[in-house]
């Protein structure tokens, strides 16, 4: 039977049946988001699902909430809260339906799981408190959907809901958001290895256009890579390789002879006609063509020997 409605609670709001309801009205763009305490609805049935409420975790009855005893847990034993029920249910067709390719579905669905799930998961079942963000912790993706919900005195007998269909489309925007860049970095980093098999035992990597390259590097285990190249705009720019994301040290710095300098100056420094610029941090240098690039890659990487 087709489904016609998806049903959570009616009253205030948290991120787990807000972002539930991003993947559900996905997936059934056509069924009615109901919110709603009356028993009429909470009863399952072929057409609807159910979720944050209800009392009960039944899948095949399609009905997915966390606040019965016992709770549902995940397989290594921490709590689920409704997004990582629904995740776990309708995920990978979610990402069909927003034509993830087939390839990278379950790559996408337990990445995304780890990073963007389970910490939902676990700040609404009350196993990780927002102060580990620090300072920081008002302005993660939870709280700022808590400042979305209505004021305490906002008289309208609606409030709850018109702030909870007002916050469905700003939370949509960050779900789709974070799996576009997710598919984006397997897209990426099939170009990467392709580039480091090309690059064979070069210490220099060539790409076509700017991305993320780290983790593939890492992947490949091209330890023996120093310098990444790739165009810019009109221009090209040769990278340093950073160790880790914690850190600013590299494989190998650009010389300390280039060092803060641009154009004629950079040119007399490196003997590159049109080189054109080097950090002071010697973390980049630009040039205004693929030779000059690729002369000034050459000169680094004798440098760093």
């Amino acid at each position: 039977m087709t489904i016609t409605h998806l049903v959570t609670h009616s009253g205030g709001f948290h991120a787990d049946e807000l972002l539930s309801s991003v993947v559900l009205t996905g997936l059934f763009p056509h069924a009615e988001l109901k919110r709603s305490r009356d028993p009429r609805w909470l009863a399952p049935a072929a057409d609807r699902i159910i979720f944050d409420v209800g009392g009960d975790h039944d899948p095949a009855r399609q009905i997915f909430d966390h606040h019965q005893r016992p709770s549902p847990l995940r397989d290594d034993g921490q709590p689920l809260s409704s997004f990582g029920l629904i995740w776990a249910h309708y995920g990978r067709a979610y990402l069909e339906a927003l034509d993830v390719p087939a390839r990278g579905i379950e790559d996408i669905h337990s990445a995304f799981d780890t990073s963007f799930v389970l910490p939902i998961d676990l700040l609404d079942n009350g196993a990780m408190q927002p102060s580990v963000a620090g300072l920081l912790s008002v302005l993660t993706l939870p709280a700022l959907f808590e400042s979305l919900k209505p004021v305490f005195d906002d008289p309208s007998p609606t409030a709850d809901d018109d702030a909870f269909f007002k916050a469905l489309p700003i939370a949509r925007s960050f779900v789709e958001a974070f799996i576009g860049n997710l598919a984006a970095k397997g897209r990426a980093e099939g170009m990467v290895l392709d580039a480091i098999a090309r690059a064979g035992a070069s210490p220099i990597l060539e790409l076509p256009m700017g991305m993320p390259y780290r983790s593939a590097l890492e992947k490949a285990g091209a330890d023996h890579m120093l310098f990444v190249v790739m165009p810019r705009g009109r221009d090209w720019t040769l990278n340093g390789i950073k160790l880790s994301d914690d850190t600013f040290d590299q494989r190998a710095d650009l010389p300390a002879a280039w060092a803060g300098l641009t154009d004629a100056a950079l040119e007399e420094a490196s003997g590159v006609k049109g080189a054109k610029f080097c950090h002071n941090a010697r973390f980049i240098a630009v040039a205004s063509s693929r030779e000059a690039i690729l002369q000034m890659a050459d000169l680094a990487v004798k440098a760093a020997g």
